[in-house]
């Protein structure tokens, strides 16, 4: 038995799929600066070990915080400088020597951003130069932003996927809105490289 949809019906129909078409396209990327100029610095660097923090304004009223200790950086994000210090973000280091690069890339449903994507740089030890300092080895790194906590959700490879690009925007697309915090593991993109074994390792 064939069922005919009425007018009104298939009107709601085309509307749902319409919005759902216009979710799905709404995602996009914006651009922002953590570079030392762009940002402010908070207090003076440390007589003890010249560590220092900085804030930088970010997309829809979000601040990034950059803290560097002992040639580790973490980054975090919040409503201000104090919300983004007290995030789990805040409290996650890498092992080995590592610094973020100065452009940090916001992936937006709409106006609201959802996560950011930034790429680490991680000192291998057993790769050093012709002056005796470990090269670096690239990462992507996908953190999820508020509501919520926020914490890291994803590692890409830099080197060993061709197109970490995209592999770092869908999971921040995929898996950033619905992941939690301290319950969830932090989930490898692609093929894992040295940049992610170093990042990882404990």
């Amino acid at each position: 038995m064939i069922r005919r949809i009425t007018t009104p019906c298939l009107a709601m129909l085309l509307l749902c799929a319409g919005i759902d078409v216009a979710a799905a396209q709404s995602v996009s990327s914006a651009y922002t600066s953590t570079a030392p100029k762009d940002c402010r610095q908070i207090g003076k660097p440390s007589e003890l070990d010249g560590s220092t923090t900085r804030a930088c304004r970010g997309k829809a009223g979000l601040v990034v915080l950059i803290a560097e200790d002992d040639l580790r950086e973490v980054v975090s994000v919040g409503r201000n400088r104090k919300a983004a210090a007290e995030e789990p973000a805040a409290k996650v280091w890498f092992g080995p020597f590592n610094s973020s690069e100065t452009t940090v890339e916001w992936r937006a449903a709409g106006a609201r951003p959802f996560a950011i994507i930034q790429r680490w740089h991680i000192a291998d030890g057993s790769d050093l130069d012709k002056q005796g300092r470990p090269n670096t080895k690239a990462m992507l790194v996908v953190t999820r932003l508020p509501p919520g906590p926020v914490c890291h959700v994803a590692y890409v490879d830099a080197i060993a996927n061709p197109n970490a690009n995209e592999l770092a925007r869908k999971a921040a697309d995929d898996l950033a809105r619905s992941f939690q915090c301290g319950k969830d593991e932090v989930k490898i993109m692609g093929t894992s490289g040295r940049a992610v074994d170093l990042a990882t390792m404990r």
